[in-house]
């Protein structure tokens, strides 16, 4: 590729609304540019490095035996309708109607056409398993939608689905599609983890998300340095101290707490730790209409975990806040000073509030609270859960260390959906012995241009971007310098670039005539892994100069060993 061909549009300074580190890169290094809130068009620069990730996608998934297929992008409500997400889903799904006043959405994802599908194309055991998969545009009406490609409204997914007579052989899948994970992102060149995950709005039972490991990443993963174990800290189980709950040392005291709404707030006042606090959340439940609050108990520097509350039986799921006025009309008091003591409702402790002892606690009498409270003397023993997030330092669920946390940003996600679609919308077969039998489904999900974000987040220094080789939208560059003054300099480069060109290697020849420092500056920008500078100082002496984009100083290497070194470079960093 000749660059006085191609179209370049770098930028000095990002827009002014760019938030995130990739989002201003990939807006002055013009590889998109906005066209509305979350949508964005790719630049000939941004959709090289596109069709990189989807090529690598494709070869993966078809390696590990998936079907590719294409589907619409509006749906029909019908289909939604039938699998009870219509209304489920929310505003985040895109409703409109056609001239015939007839329902439709654009679609965020694809269980239901592709159930739609397999029932009408699936009849017997004999044509299971399949797997069908497709890298296709979506759309999420995002309330916010922001950080570029990260969060936005319009993206490409490569999303696939199985199906299988029986789970046995959905779980044999699963494994195949979390390896071929593994080998796609491996091929991309990210630092990742496979985490264990919530299925959310997707539904179904096993999950695992795969993270690119970054410091501006969106998610909390816990890990076990030690060991394999991996999770969401949405998921990751958390334990109490081990140890058991210390015998009362102190009577209970009732103090004032004048304008004291906080945790922190509270233990500033009193001069306490706030280890030795616990804070009360009240929550709806849902055994009756009316949704009776339930208290949920959390030490003072621990977060409520809403996935692990909403899951416990008789609490309302979504996890749903319980109102002040109902929170006045249960406890007496406003938030800020609730707590068990003289509550008759339902109380759930978390496993670390279990083994306090001499805490303190809202009195449920507004600006009061108790100090030196204590489960069993003060208030009947409650239920006991898993209620909190885990932090650093905790032990690990596999029994083989602590855990630490760092952060990611999601770019797969696989689920474990069993029946859930293909019983709401009758997608069944016929087994060897002629009985009906509803289908067990997969769900396997790649954010394609989320990658792109992410992979800029984890890879990225002053100067710009710095692409891993195999998603880069050139893997070298040539910086010829002199090129209108200089036959020998316009003679070699020409040369080289074919050269390269009839050795596979993917490469761009700046014959722009820029000057030196607006051309390196560019490319840098950019984020080409490789360049080679040519010019006269150097021909003189057959030389030329290499420089990775990570490296710090140049190399000259014999013009006559170019390619042979150029392949070299680029099979080292593959």
């Amino acid at each position: 590729m000749l660059a006085s061909r191609f179209f370049i549009s770098t930028l000095k300074e990002a827009p002014s609304d760019a938030e995130v580190t990739s989002q201003k890169l990939m807006l002055r290094a013009g590889l998109i540019r906005k066209v509305a809130a979350g949508i964005y068009t790719w630049m000939p620069m941004g959709l090289r490095s596109l069709r990189k990730v989807e090529t690598i996608v494709r070869e993966e998934m078809n390696r590990a035996g998936a079907i590719e297929v294409l589907m619409p992008a509006v749906q029909p409500a019908e289909l939604w309708q039938e699998s009870q997400r219509w209304e489920a889903y929310g505003p985040e799904l895109l409703r409109l109607k056609d001239r015939h006043d007839r329902d439709f959405v654009v679609g965020p994802t694809h269980e239901e056409v592709i159930t739609d599908v397999a029932r009408r194309e699936l009849k017997s055991y004999r044509q299971l398993p399949r797997h069908f998969y497709q890298v296709q545009t979506k759309f999420r009406d995002e309330i916010r939608p922001r950080f570029g490609v990260m969060r936005g409204r319009e993206f490409t997914m490569k999303d696939g689905y199985s199906f299988h007579a029986d789970y046995a052989d959905l779980e044999r899948e699963y494994r195949n599609m979390y390896d071929t994970y593994t080998r796609i992102f491996t091929r991309l060149g990210l630092d990742f983890r496979a985490v264990a995950a919530d299925t959310g709005s997707i539904g179904g039972t096993g999950s695992h998300e795969f993270h690119v490991i970054a410091e501006t990443g969106e998610d909390d993963i816990a890990y076990c340095p030690d060991s394999d174990f991996a999770a969401n800290v949405e998921l990751a189980e958390a334990f109490g101290p081990g140890v058991a709950r210390p015998s009362p040392s102190r009577s209970l005291e009732k103090v004032h707490t004048p304008g004291v709404k906080t945790i922190a707030d509270l233990a500033d006042y009193l001069k306490i730790p706030v280890e030795t606090t616990v804070k009360a959340i009240v929550v709806k439940g849902d055994e009756t209409p009316a949704g009776e609050p339930v208290l949920l108990m959390v030490r003072g520097d621990h977060e409520l975990n809403a996935i692990k509350a909403q899951k416990i039986e008789g609490i309302l799921s979504p996890l749903t806040f319980a109102s002040p006025e109902d929170i006045l009309v249960a406890f007496g008091a406003n938030p800020g000073s609730l707590g068990p003591i003289g509550f008759k409702g339902r109380v759930i402790m978390d496993r670390t509030v279990a083994a306090m002892a001499d805490f303190v606690i809202g009195a449920n009498d507004d600006d009061w609270h108790y100090v030196g409270a204590n489960i069993g003397r003060d208030f009947e023993e409650p239920e006991v859960a898993d209620l909190r997030n885990v932090v650093a330092g905790d032990p690990s669920p596999d029994g083989k260390g602590s855990l630490e946390i760092c952060r990611g940003i999601e770019v797969g996600h696989i689920f474990q959906l069993r029946t859930k679609y293909s019983e709401a919308m009758c997608c069944r077969f016929l087994d060897e012995n002629g009985r009906e039998q509803h289908m067990e489904m997969g769900c396997y999900g790649i954010g394609v241009t989320r990658i792109l974000g992410a992979a800029i987040e984890q890879n990225n220094d002053a100067r710009g971007i710095i692409w891993p080789q195999a998603i880069a939208p050139f893997e070298l560059v040539l910086c010829p310098v002199g090129l209108g003054k200089s036959d020998a300099v316009r003679e070699h480069a020409t040369r080289l670039y074919e050269s390269l060109l009839e050795a596979g290697i993917d490469v761009i020849l700046d014959d722009r005539n820029e000057r030196p420092g607006v051309m390196f500056a560019d490319w840098e920008l950019i984020g080409v892994p490789h360049r080679v500078v040519i010019g006269d100082r150097g021909l003189k002496d057959g030389l030329i100069e290499y420089q990775g984009r990570r490296d710090v100083e140049a190399l000259q290497i014999p013009l006559a060993q170019a390619v042979d070194f150029i392949r070299g470079k680029l099979t080292t960093a593959s």
